[in-house]
């Protein structure tokens, strides 16, 4: 079930009357996705020109004037992630050297991410090398949605807008009246994430889960911390990648006597074998975003898909106008 959480606006005046200097164009990564942040804009996508070399070498080409224009390039690095990530850096490079003013990488999702400082010799951080090349590509500001680690913003030396998804989430839980709430965190590592999204549960209780986790996409669940007896627990995470850790916590949840179960996140990775866990009974729903594209094999009873495009169009408009982003969350 797919849902748009804010009706699509009128063209914004401030846009309509500045089409000549706003440019909006999308990579591959997230067509639809693309399509609905213009609409709410007011704008169309800008023309451009992407194939592939029978080498496998990707081209781009913008195929309208963006001299002096303050242009927005919407791809995120999703699967297939070195495709995406190289077809961002082109698109970047292309737009510099066509003499923009300023070029804005919306990233719905930042691959790349997990691997964000060192926990063992000889490992690359991936997150800040990802940075260098977006930077050194050529962007002039970034507009990334729920990073896997806040730290990130600092890997870059040039503005970084940092917005959540979880309140589009938020909204979504708030109109279906749930009562007898606990948020859980499904590590500690989330523990911060889970405690603001109980806060605007009207200070809901917290629980976290204790995991311990073996190796890369491989978790072990140990233990609850806090009170889930008869309440509806509502998981929350930046992100469900083979969904091992969520549908491990939320087994844990119903053993310890959760009455029901919700797992949210912003981005839906959906590694296999993520569909086949998820749609096992475990979770009354499973509410992610449309950052990351779906597919008809991708889609499940339980799935609840929610749209982030306004929230991205409207933090696109507020720095093309130079106001504040933050207070959009508060």
């Amino acid at each position: 079930m797919i849902r748009a959480t804010l009706p699509i606006q009128a063209p914004l005046p401030a846009i309509a009357n500045d089409h000549n200097r706003l440019r909006l164009f999308s990579g591959s990564a997230n067509v639809p996705l693309s399509t609905e942040v213009a609409r709410y804009l007011g704008l169309d996508l800008g023309p451009m020109v992407r194939k592939r070399f029978a080498d496998g070498e990707l081209y781009v080409q913008i195929q309208e004037s963006i001299r002096g224009c303050d242009v927005y390039l919407i791809q995120p690095s999703c699967r297939p992630v070195n495709d995406n990530l190289m077809e961002l850096l082109i698109m970047i490079d292309a737009c510099r050297r066509a003499s923009a003013r300023q070029i804005t990488a919306v990233i719905p999702y930042y691959g790349y991410a997990r691997a964000d400082r060192k926990t063992a010799g000889r490992e690359s951080i991936t997150a800040k090398l990802v940075a260098n090349l977006i930077t050194q590509a050529g962007a002039s500001r970034i507009l990334a949605m729920d990073l896997h680690s806040a730290q990130i913003q600092g890997y870059f030396d040039i503005p970084f807008d940092h917005v959540y998804g979880l309140p589009v989430i938020l909204d979504y839980l708030t109109s279906k009246n749930l009562s007898d709430i606990v948020v859980v965190s499904p590590d500690v590592g989330g523990v911060a994430r889970a405690r603001a999204f109980a806060k605007k549960l009207n200070d809901a209780p917290l629980a976290i889960i204790d995991k311990r986790r073996q190796a890369h996409n491989v978790a072990e669940v140990l233990n609850v911390i806090g009170d889930v007896k008869d309440k509806t627990a509502v998981l929350v995470d930046d992100m469900i990648d083979t969904g091992g850790t969520i549908c491990e916590g939320g087994r844990l949840l119903r053993e310890h006597g959760a009455r029901q179960v919700y797992a949210c996140a912003t981005h839906a990775v959906f590694s296999p074998p993520a569909i086949e866990r998820l749609s096992h009974g475990i979770f009354e729903e499973v509410i992610v975003t449309n950052t990351i594209p779906f597919s008809e094999e991708h889609i499940f009873p339980q799935l609840t898909v929610l749209s982030v495009a306004n929230l991205l169009g409207e933090t696109i408009w507020r720095i093309h106008e130079d106001t504040s982003v933050s207070s959009m969350f508060r």
